[in-house]
């Protein structure tokens, strides 16, 4: 065997096991890359990305080109290192050449490769897409042979390759994707998100305003006190009633209210009346994503919220259901803050009749949200009872002391951050 020859087998055996651990780099690069960072580069028009996502669609086809390759590579150069052992060393180099070629092939070919194309299959994508498609080409009929035995196989056991695609993300999921990209975007636009993905998890009385807090025009009360609610009013609609909440005939809008002014100047009841909107009732189950279509189909910005019974439960505006993806709006500004306030030793004096989604928001706490929706809400509920003054309660691990009672509602509460792990009580 002459110089040359020898020396010809030993560099095709070293490019046998690189080219076993091109293929290796491939099949963990290809499976591991994001494929929604693949689709956004294929609609960037980027030709790895497009060749990456075809293969992609038949994982079959993909691994099996990837593995015929490899696996050709691993046993022709096994052959050539027992030609090169027994020309050197006989037949007792046998035995070691399986051994350091064993070695070889585990390290060069293997965990090498298929570890930097873990750590960077994108990269790893654009070098072996093409390489990759033309192999699939050009062996396709064996490819499709292998596969229709393997693919038959599957089919025994039930399962049809031919059907896959790939599973779409969950709610949950996408809110994990926005956790952990908080730190490549704002954190207003990762609440946001956030708050898109929750309004589906969310329904209309979770963010109304309740009736006992609804402020409104009273058709049956003396015109002085009338235009006293219309001086002092602050919000963008008035609710129309006679004698009580549940006989509502109409909603004022602020904006028109402000152009029968300035068109007459002064104003009466007669004029109030010309002004205002039908009103609109809405389940008080209504899921807030779907009342947000129902907002902007129906033209309406404010909803009734009303119980089965028919009973005015509390009000809607259209702001509401967009501070809870925006956040506050500057006419809101300071709201949370006059009902949260620091208290000392890291504890708040909190209004009973703020939301627990506010409280939640305003402080990072975790206070749970799937009970009742106010403060005072969660704490009667846990007592079982009207609290009293100077009584103290935890609850859910944050210690409350219950400040003021009026009106059968806990008025103010005084909130401890959260401590120690442990069993409910009374403290």
């Amino acid at each position: 065997m002459s110089h040359h020859y020898v020396a010809g087998l030993f560099v095709s055996l070293v490019l046998l096991v690189f080219l076993s651990g091109f293929f290796s780099a491939a099949e963990t690069g290809l499976m591991a890359v994001n494929r929604y960072r693949l689709r956004h580069q294929a609609k960037l028009k980027k030709r790895y990305a497009i060749l990456a996502l075809r293969m992609l669609k038949r994982p079959d086809r993909l691994l099996g080109v990837i593995l015929i390759g490899n696996n050709a590579a691993n046993i022709v150069a096994s052959v050539l290192a027992t030609i090169l052992a027994t020309y050197f060393l006989g037949n007792e180099g046998v035995v070691l050449s399986t051994i350091l070629l064993t070695i070889a092939i585990l390290v060069l070919a293997e965990v090498a490769p298929k570890t930097l194309a873990a750590f960077y299959p994108e990269r790893v994508v654009k070098l072996v897409a093409w390489p990759i498609f033309i192999s699939l080409k050009v062996c396709y009929p064996f490819i499709w042979c292998i596969n229709g035995i393997s693919n038959g196989l599957l089919r025994l056991c039930r399962i049809n390759v031919s059907r896959y695609a790939a599973e779409p993300l969950s709610r949950e999921e996408l809110r994990s994707i926005v956790y952990e990209t908080s730190s490549r975007m704002p954190q207003s636009y990762q609440h946001m998100l956030l708050g898109i993905l929750d309004l589906n998890k969310m329904t209309v009385n979770d963010v109304m305003v309740p009736r006992h807090k609804m402020i409104g025009i009273d058709l049956n009360a003396e015109w002085s006190t009338t235009l006293a609610v219309i001086k002092r009013n602050e919000h963008s609609s008035l609710p129309v009633y006679r004698e009580n909440m549940n006989d509502i005939v109409g909603v004022l809008y602020a904006r028109d209210l402000n152009e029968l002014i300035l068109t007459h100047h002064t104003i009466n009841q007669e004029l109030v009346m010309r002004c205002i909107t039908e009103p609109y009732f809405v389940p008080e189950n209504t899921s807030l994503h779907v009342q947000l279509v129902n907002f902007q189909q129906l033209h309406q910005r404010v909803a009734l919220i009303v119980d089965e019974y028919g009973e005015i439960q509390g009000m809607l505006t259209l702001v509401d259901i967009l501070e809870e993806i925006v956040g506050e709006f500057a006419t809101n500004a300071g709201g949370s803050a006059k009902l949260v306030q620091p208290y000392g030793e890291g504890s708040f004096l909190i209004e009973g009749s703020v939301t627990i989604r506010e409280l939640n928001r305003a402080t990072t706490w975790s206070l749970p949200t799937d009970g009742p929706k106010t403060l005072s809400g969660l704490i009667i509920e846990y007592l079982e009872a009207i609290p009293v003054e100077g009584v103290c309660v935890r609850i859910e691990d944050y210690p409350i002391e219950i400040m003021r009672v009026q009106d059968n509602r806990v008025k103010t509460a005084r909130v401890f951050p959260p401590f120690s792990k442990g069993k409910q009580d009374i403290i």
